[in-house]
């Protein structure tokens, strides 16, 4: 087992980058639901979730992404792995296209679905998976973020 790497960002041991990545990356994927949603029922609805949802997207991923970032450069061990740059590069590639797909919608948010709102979602979500991907093997190849703790002898059944 390879020595962990504890995040500087954390709150009693516990690291923000990876409690925080969940809403922004949950709200980016919903986004392409509630895009083709728009496209198959022209309903008003469907354009302004995709609006908010684009939104909460690259508000909280840039959040997310600054909290990592300041473990990328304040954690040596962290900035020595090329996963790590790999991940980082890749989140910015990510926020980049999810913040001109939110800039595209906020005056127009049907007529920016077609064509280019929906295909801005389908690249985010893609480079979501790829992003995850470096991500993932940050916290279970690199054990970045990760405590071990010794577990306890089994108790005999009395």
């Amino acid at each position: 087992m390879s020595e962990s790497i504890s995040s500087k960002m954390a709150i009693g041991g516990h690291p923000l980058h990876p409690m925080l990545i969940h809403f922004p990356v949950a709200a980016l994927i919903g986004l392409i639901g509630t895009d083709l949603a728009w496209i198959l029922t022209g309903d008003y609805f469907w354009a302004r979730a995709s609006l908010w949802l684009v939104g909460v997207g690259v508000v909280g991923g840039w959040l997310s992404g600054s909290v990592g970032l300041l473990d990328l450069l304040i954690v040596a061990e962290i900035r020595r792995l090329i996963t790590a740059w790999c991940h980082a590069i890749l989140a910015v590639m990510l926020m980049s296209l999810a913040t001109l797909n939110w800039l595209l919608r906020i005056d127009q948010a049907e007529a920016a679905i077609l064509p280019w709102g929906l295909f801005l979602s389908l690249v985010s979500g893609a480079t979501i998976a790829l992003t995850s991907y470096f991500g993932g093997q940050l916290v279970y190849d690199h054990a970045v973020g990760v405590e071990y703790e010794e577990a306890p002898e089994p108790s005999k059944p009395q």
